[in-house]
């Protein structure tokens, strides 16, 4: 297991620009972009400060819910580019020769890949969300104390939305990991075959599938078979929205327990349970050709 630690301690170092430099200078761009719009009177601050404080609870909640969204996004884009070039990175710079003399097994080496992008990358971007939603946090209640509508009970009131909030996002992100896999596998398997052309090849594999069943098996177009349904419905996370649709209706207050506990329910866990046997099954194949392969 140390080799294991290890071979994901080398990719967070050998890729810790995008794991981490790259979402804190972007925290440290938009936090001083915030203070210099204050600053500078582009944004009036105790008119700023009297709004938030009209729905207090509503404009932290899906202030915190539109950062934690852009935040997934940014954490999508880099993850499946990090599969794309992190599996290929042995072979790009010519370092194939050193691991395969290495005591380390394909499979292993592949496998901690993976794991670096299911835990390390999105670990460092969860936190540093997290920093860059309490920042703005900050601003929006030194906003109401300028405007003098601060007090302790606000501040509370804010503390306890973070937390609930955090507990959301966190669920939501594991989640979509643990859906996702099978399309982070099937890039990282074919970026240690082919290299940087892995998302473009990815994208599609699936529609020449689709179109291989429609020419055998017959359908409308090649775009409605049971290949492209079951796809569909893989690329979409199953969100369960009864709680907040009953809070956006205004029968009840947002309790992040309920909707995690809704959530977790009603999500389709024999899915995960096939899309991990798929991921491990695809690594296994990379695994097996990059044995195979010649080692330049």
């Amino acid at each position: 297991m140390k080799a294991f630690f290890a071979l994901m301690h080398r990719e967070y170092i050998e890729h810790r620009g995008a794991f981490l430099i790259a979402p804190l200078v972007l925290v440290a761009i938009v936090f001083a972009l915030t203070l210099l719009a204050f600053s500078v009177d582009r944004l009036d601050t105790r008119f700023s400060g009297q709004l938030l404080t009209v729905v207090p609870t509503w404009v932290f909640e899906a202030g915190f819910a539109g950062l934690a969204a852009a935040w997934l996004a940014y954490l999508g884009f880099v993850l499946f580019f990090y599969c794309a070039d992190g599996f290929a990175a042995d072979k790009r710079n010519n370092a194939m020769l050193f691991w395969k003399s290495m005591p380390v097994s394909d499979l292993k080496v592949l496998l901690s890949k993976l794991a670096a992008a299911l835990t390390i990358l999105p670990g460092s971007i969860f936190a540093v969300a997290l920093l860059s939603i309490l920042l703005m946090f900050g601003v929006a209640y030194v906003t109401t104390m300028v405007a003098g509508l601060g007090s302790a009970t606000l501040l509370g009131s804010i503390a306890t939305i973070y937390l609930q909030m955090a507990l959301v996002f966190l669920v939501i992100m594991v989640c979509a990991l643990l859906w996702y896999l099978p399309y982070i596998a099937l890039v990282g398997a074919m970026g240690s075959v082919v290299g940087r052309w892995a998302i473009p090849l990815t994208l599609l594999l699936p529609t020449v599938i689709s179109a291989l069943e429609w020419v055998t098996l017959g359908g409308v177009h090649p775009f409605a078979t049971k290949t492209s349904a079951y796809l569909e419905y893989r690329s979409q996370m199953p969100v369960s929205l009864d709680h907040l649709d009953r809070v956006w209706e205004g029968q009840e207050a947002f309790n992040s327990t309920l909707f995690v506990t809704d959530f977790l329910q009603k999500f389709d866990w024999m899915q995960v349970g096939i899309g991990a046997l798929f991921a491990f099954l695809t690594i296994y194949l990379a695994s097996e050709y990059r044995r195979r392969a010649p080692a330049n």
